[in-house]
């Protein structure tokens, strides 16, 4: 789940000076405190088990998190099946995070005279105290080898949706190898995104899992989401071997069959890890996300009707990841991406959620000397420009932790997104490429059977080249976005 979305903005700016030295003023005295941290609430009634056993730091998984996660929340022990437990245990656990942040980015303003009306590009920033989403985990066992998931979550309005639901087979036959899962679930992504330390608006997803070229129409081939669809996932008994295989439907997880009749995803990955000794446990794996998906619409009344998608066209996201620890307290995560996308995706064809309601492509206007995009209808038959070209991209995304105690980490990230061919010819080659960065700390007081806290505090820088507001003269800036975050987290 995208935990926060960025908020609305005014246009009074605020000191920084004066808001850096009260984010060190509470980082000081958060760091005052020390209690002995435990166990994630719902598992740790089951199990009782410290919260270090399974958690670098909650919610990121360790090895050993992984591998229980792997078995189906089970730990392949007596204590596994409901019917061992108290009758009073209920795998349910409450997360909320209120926030106060900082938010400044550049925006298309109107501005006014006696000659007339006009717009341009200016920096609006804004503080204040917000919430995030809440979220309702359940999860575990049915019975021995039949666990579950579900997540009933809302927006920060309280609009909620089923960001997880899905149910699973393990141990088939008796075999790690053998385990089926069905319904909306997270990929098998090693950098899990929904056990994220980030809050941030663009810190709080990673650019790698999502990034899609300016103008493209391809929304449904994004890891970060979770998807619809059928897995399967084998592992050794040790969990050093892992490999999944996933066939899903190419609607980013929506419900209701709102796209292509005929279109599917799969999703595939492998990784192996190994002792380095004295550093610890180093993964390496490779992934490959390839299907097709609907470019065009069937319509009544000018509208498209949903699941009427026809005119499949392929796409692809493949890379390698890595997890490598260096010693006891400091590992590196690691994700490559290479993209691609059908020509047609990249002239705007494909997502008809996205238009303006009557099938017309919503696209963003490039200024001269620039070709502008087609921006074609999304609803019927076409063609692409002449010299349309598959667009591709390579992406990459650093995470370094730096686990001080299993209350406090320290993590920083940075995300570089680049364009290596543009779809329509003449288009800067540069339009859409991101850099991203955050660093922050996360600092947990206690962490019981019941209840879980944290203090945390996040800052994120996010830049994109030609995709901000015109400028006085007409010309495209850079997106600038910068958000200073603190807050408590919580579950129960």
């Amino acid at each position: 789940m995208r935990m926060w979305a960025q908020s609305h903005l005014c246009p009074k700016p605020q000191r920084v000076s004066s808001v850096l030295a009260a984010a060190f003023a509470l980082v000081f005295l958060l760091l005052g405190a020390s209690q002995p941290a435990s166990a994630l609430p719902a598992f740790a009634r089951k199990y009782g088990l410290r919260c270090s056993a399974c958690h670098e730091s909650w919610p990121a998984l360790n090895n050993f998190g992984l591998k229980f996660r792997d078995n189906g929340y089970q730990l392949m022990n007596d204590r596994d099946s409901p019917i061992w437990q108290n009758p009073g245990y209920w795998p349910v656990t409450f997360r909320i995070t209120p926030i106060w942040h900082r938010v400044s980015s550049l925006q298309q303003v109107d501005t006014y005279s006696t000659s007339g009306s006009a717009s341009t590009a200016q920096r609006i920033t804004s503080s204040g105290f917000d919430l995030s989403g809440l979220d309702f985990h359940t999860g575990g066992t049915l019975e021995k080898n039949f666990s579950f998931y579900v997540l009933p979550s809302s927006d920060s309005t309280g609009a909620f949706h089923f960001e997880s639901v899905n149910a699973r087979v393990d141990n088939i036959g008796g075999s790690p190898w053998l385990n089926i899962r069905l319904g909306k679930f997270e990929l098998n992504n090693l950098l899990s995104e929904k056990r994220t330390l980030w809050l941030t608006g663009n810190g709080g997803i990673y650019q790698t899992y999502h990034f899609i070229p300016v103008n493209d129409g391809n929304t449904f081939g994004q890891m970060g989401d979770n998807q619809l669809g059928v897995e399967y996932m084998g592992h050794s008994v040790d969990d050093r071997t892992r490999v999944s295989a996933a066939l899903l439907s190419s609607n980013d997880g929506s419900v209701g069959l709102i796209t292509g009749a005929n279109s599917y995803s799969g999703f595939f990955t492998f990784d192996q890890a190994f002792d380095a000794g004295k550093l610890g446990t180093e993964r390496l794996g490779a992934y490959a996300f390839v299907g097709q998906a609907a470019t065009y619409y069937l319509t009544n009344g000018g509208v498209p009707i949903p699941g009427s998608g026809i005119g499949n066209k392929s796409f692809s996201r493949v890379g390698f990841y890595g997890q490598f620890y260096l010693g006891p307290h400091f590992d590196i995560n690691v994700v490559t991406q290479h993209g691609s996308d059908s020509a047609w995706f990249g002239q705007g064809y494909g997502n008809a959620i996205a238009s303006d309601g009557n099938g017309t492509a919503t696209c963003t206007a490039i200024p001269p000397p620039y070709p502008q995009p087609p921006c074609p209808p999304n609803n019927t038959p076409g063609t692409t420009i002449p010299g349309a070209r598959a667009p591709t991209w390579n992406g990459y995304t650093f995470e370094a932790r730096y686990v001080y105690s299993p209350q406090l980490i320290f993590k920083a990230v940075f995300e570089a997104e680049r364009m290596s061919q543009q779809s329509t010819p003449g288009t800067p080659s540069n339009l859409g490429n991101i850099n991203n960065y955050s660093i922050g700390y996360r600092y947990n007081p206690f962490m019981t059977s019941r209840a879980g806290f944290a203090y945390f505090g996040e800052f994120n820088l996010f830049h994109q080249d030609l995709t901000g507001p015109f400028n006085s003269a007409g010309n495209l800036t850079n997106i600038n976005t910068s958000e200073l975050l603190f807050g408590i987290d919580f579950d129960f």
